[in-house]
């Protein structure tokens, strides 16, 4: 699947939920079923800056595809966390790179963030990116 397609299977998912109460427990659900990091990549240099809590995510380069694992020590943000590698794992560099993330204001995910949260998502956008950049340098 391309990332478009599955940006727009999440939209659809989360449109299916009355409320924001209903969201979250499918955002814990969704973080419950992340690919998790092993525990030898639990280590500060893969610790995304400007999280609140602790969101530790390892990219790793197969088939010129990269795959993201991830974990955190708060519910919310993994959940978070497991959208965002849900979307970017098993994709080229090239296209993590150039991807659009609007399926999140379509969900309505930012606004429902505290401040903190909704700077923590911006900042593991961010750093899939760069982990994509990084790849991307290696195979050109």
């Amino acid at each position: 699947m391309t990332i478009q397609e599955i940006q727009e299977e999440i939209v659809d998912e989360f449109s299916m939920f009355d409320d924001w109460m209903q969201r979250y427990e499918y955002m814990i659900e969704l973080g419950k079923s992340l690919p998790l990091i092993e525990e030898k990549y639990k280590i500060d240099t893969n610790i995304i800056k400007g999280c609140q809590s602790k969101v530790w995510v390892h990219a790793d380069m197969k088939d010129n595809k990269i795959e993201f694992t991830a974990d955190s020590d708060a519910i919310i943000t993994k959940g978070i966390i497991a959208i965002l590698i849900r979307v970017f794992s098993e994709q080229h560099p090239a296209d993590i790179i150039k991807a659009n993330t609007d399926f999140i204001d379509e969900i309505g995910l930012k606004e429902h963030l505290s401040p903190t949260r909704a700077n923590g998502l911006v900042s593991m956008i961010k750093q899939l990116k760069m982990y994509a950049i990084a790849y991307q340098t290696q195979l050109d």
